[in-house]
């Protein structure tokens, strides 16, 4: 199978004389990068498990020639989307194609992170020192003095500061394996890009690591130059600027299998709990109620009602019994009165995602927050509800509602702000997920004021007794 398609139906379908052109300008250099990532693709034998990832800019329709996956990103986001299908699917090449607008400016984040970690993807990046598809603006990657749409008189250093020398900046950090720079201009140079090129497919395909390939590539267009002179202009004008060279080569050690989930030491907090005396015990699925296992949960109400710090204990809950777990924080501005919820997974298997759209635990804590959000619950779901200060009823009747005096329980113990650890006691001594040692053992690493230890573990003991009387009931 061929790896560039047949056939080209961006232009009448496939009819006429117009359906096998493409949409770059001519003399424009990402045909010839993509035909050689290609030719190396087809060479390595690796079509059919190439995940290729085109974001905003002229690259954006790589889709529309090559046979092989691809995933559309965001502005300077294809470092980030490369990764995930890297860590989703570890025995997939994944290739991040970008231009300078996007992966030197916006993106700039992005690909320092990921070479930084060195998850073993390909970034094939095209430097043509302008924002081609825009019209020819100024990009970080414009040479000194270089005239664009928005710096006619030419890039000024003193204003805009110097053009980024990607190849020099990603070789400077520890993880890269490769990192080259090449040029599709003069015969020599484009032979080497070739070879460039499939070494940074191969290099991943051989399981060596992060490689970074950065090409000097033409846009007559957005120079206003002809093609041949564009060519010319690589040479004499980004070449000097940009010297071509194998910036790192680490390509000669063993390679070893990706995994992206090692299995972890073990953690700080059970060495904790074993010297503390403390059993806590391992997950059972047996000993849970078949609907109250993997809870996805939402924890909402008002700032300053400890809702993220709820969610936290929950997620320290169930690390400690040996599950999964996600927590993800959402709130406004304001540290007291305004709106705060958090997202909490816990899961005897990997968490996709750690936000939770429809969940099926929903701990209230007011009544706006139970407004907002009761209607995501699932059918069957379960809505703990501080009614001390949820007066109104609940609109479901397809859920399971756990109604308990949370800030009331609280104020009697000495401090209505323990109301959150009465909540999470209760949902524990309700569901059964979580065992009230372990919700007790928890305290000391969530708690940040240990004065405060004694009387959050008197509200989550409370809220356990709660919750076991509400499961007899």
């Amino acid at each position: 199978m061929s790896v560039f398609y047949d056939r080209f139906e961006r232009h009448g379908h496939a009819e006429g004389l117009k359906a096998q052109s493409t949409h770059y300008c001519p003399g424009c250099g990402h045909g010839l990068a993509h035909k050689y990532m290609a030719d190396a693709i087809a060479e390595l034998g690796i079509q059919d498990r190439t995940v290729a990832v085109s974001p905003v800019g002229c690259s954006v329709f790589l889709y529309y020639y090559f046979d092989v996956g691809n995933t559309q990103a965001a502005h300077g986001r294809a470092p980030a989307v490369a990764l995930g299908h890297k860590v989703a699917n570890p025995e997939s090449i994944v290739i991040s194609y970008q231009g300078d607008g996007d992966l030197a400016s916006i993106g700039l984040a992005e690909i320092v992170s990921v070479a930084q970690l060195g998850i073993p993807i390909s970034v094939i990046f095209v430097n043509n020192a302008i924002y081609g598809m825009t019209g020819g603006q100024m990009a970080p990657t414009t040479l000194p003095g270089m005239a664009t749409t928005t710096s006619p008189l030419g890039r000024d250093v003193k204003l805009a500061g110097a053009p980024i020398r990607m190849c020099e900046m990603i070789s400077t950090l520890e993880a890269p394996v490769y990192v080259a720079r090449c040029a599709l201009a003069g015969a020599k140079e484009i032979t080497r890009t070739r070879k460039v090129v499939r070494k940074a497919l191969e290099t991943q395909a051989d399981r060596k690591g992060f490689a970074f390939v950065e090409v000097l590539s033409t846009c007559p267009t957005g120079w206003g130059i002809n093609p041949p002179d564009s060519q010319k202009f690589i040479l004499e004008k980004m070449v000097p600027y940009f010297p071509l060279n194998i910036f790192v080569d680490k390509t000669d050690h063993e390679g070893e299998p990706f995994v992206p989930h090692p299995e972890p030491a073990p953690s700080k907090i059970h060495e904790l709990l074993r010297l503390s005396g403390h059993e806590v015990g391992t997950f059972a699925p047996g000993a849970v109620d078949p609907r109250f296992r993997n809870p996805r949960m939402k924890i909402a109400g008002f700032g300053g009602q400890g809702v993220l710090l709820l969610g936290l204990g929950l997620a320290q809950c169930g690390m400690m019994e040996g599950r999964k777990v996600s927590w993800l924080p959402s709130y406004g501005p304001e540290m007291r009165g305004g709106t705060a919820h958090c997202h909490v997974n816990i899961s005897e298997d990997e968490i996709g995602s750690p936000l939770v759209s429809r969940p099926t635990v929903l701990m209230s804590l007011n009544q706006p927050s139970m407004e907002k959000f009761e209607h995501e619950l699932v059918p069957g779901g379960l809505q703990i509800r501080n009614v001390s200060m949820i007066p109104a009823a609940s609109k479901r009747t397809d859920i399971v509602n756990l109604d308990i005096r949370a800030s009331e329980i609280a104020d009697k113990l000495g401090n209505p702000r323990a109301a959150n650890m009465v909540m999470l006691g209760a949902y524990a001594g309700y569901s059964g997920m979580l065992q009230l040692e372990t919700c007790l053992a928890a305290l000391p690493e969530i708690v940040k004021k240990k004065t405060l230890v004694e009387l959050n573990r008197k509200a989550v003991e409370a809220g356990f007794e709660e919750g076991k009387k509400a499961r007899k009931a």
